[in-house]
């Protein structure tokens, strides 16, 4: 019984010193320390004077739409435009061919047509009404030649010697009708639809030019031109048509009547033409205008 005791002991105490021979795992606890910085703003009332400033109230007017008529009438739309047109100037550019007939030519040509080109601007403004406006234009037209009187290459009915008021001879040398006429034009138009009948009040200037040898320092050598420098009036007859909105296709009648007809030169006391004579100038001409202005 002894023995079994002792022998128990010795068991126990030897699986004791066993288990105690043996390493163990740890178990480590790592912990970190966060520090966690703010901003804090402080808030601190500022004093501020008043400069005793004026402002107005705003007020936004409102306006209710309650209908929307979308069947609008075309034609009351198009009076309406004109109506804003007659508050500002409209203009533009036009340009033209067309053929000139004057009386004074019939005697040194046989032909009575002669043909020429044109240029010009127009202003033009409603008054009292808005089909109703005044156009004032200014137009260069150039005209070709019908007839060439040159002595030097062949005889004609004007050569010789023709003799100043002081006595100064002149010896001709050429002549043609060839030239630039200058003319400035007040319009009124009346607008009916797409059809603008018009009548007009014009002064012109035609440069004729004829040629002489002239004396000088008393020997006959010398070239000199002798123009025309007369205003003429007369009046004008036409019809305009728009195309396109801002096209006018321009048909147009004038006539001039020219008291005098007359070739001066400042150093010479001379005319060739008789005084007291009277003709006339006939033009019909075609041409196309734009609006420039919107």
């Amino acid at each position: 019984m002894l023995l079994r005791k002792i022998i128990l002991l010795f068991s126990i105490v030897f699986i004791t010193f066993t288990f105690a021979q043996r390493k163990k795992t740890d178990t480590i606890y790592v912990y970190e320390k966060v520090i966690v910085y703010d901003t804090i703003y402080l808030e601190k009332s500022v004093k501020l004077k008043s400069a005793n400033l004026m402002l107005s109230s705003l007020k936004i007017e409102e306006e209710e739409i309650k209908e929307i008529n979308r069947n609008f009438d075309k034609q009351q739309l198009e009076e309406q435009i004109k109506k804003l047109r007659t508050k500002s100037f409209q203009y533009g550019i036009q340009a033209g061919i067309g053929f000139k007939k004057a009386s004074w030519a019939e005697m040194l040509s046989e032909k009575n047509q002669q043909f020429g080109q044109n240029f010009g601007i127009w202003i033009s403004k409603s008054i009292i009404d808005p089909n109703f406006s005044l156009m004032l234009s200014a137009n260069v037209h150039h005209w070709n030649s019908t007839f060439d009187l040159d002595t030097n290459k062949e005889e004609t009915y004007l050569d010789g010697f023709y003799f100043s008021e002081d006595d100064q001879p002149l010896l001709f040398q050429r002549f043609n009708n060839k030239h630039f006429e200058y003319v400035l034009q007040l319009k009124a138009i009346y607008e009916w639809k797409n059809l603008r009948p018009f009548v007009g009040f014009l002064a012109n200037k035609n440069n004729y030019k004829m040629q002489f040898l002239v004396p000088e320092n008393n020997v006959l050598n010398k070239l000199d031109d002798f123009k025309s420098n007369q205003i003429n009036f007369g009046f004008s007859l036409g019809l305009q048509y728009r195309i396109f909105g801002r096209f006018l296709i321009d048909l147009e009648y004038q006539h001039y009547k020219i008291n005098n007809l007359s070739l001066k030169n400042s150093s010479f006391d001379f005319d060739i033409f008789k005084t007291n004579n009277t003709f006339a100038e006939r033009k019909i001409s075609l041409g196309i205008s734009y609006f420039i202005s919107k």
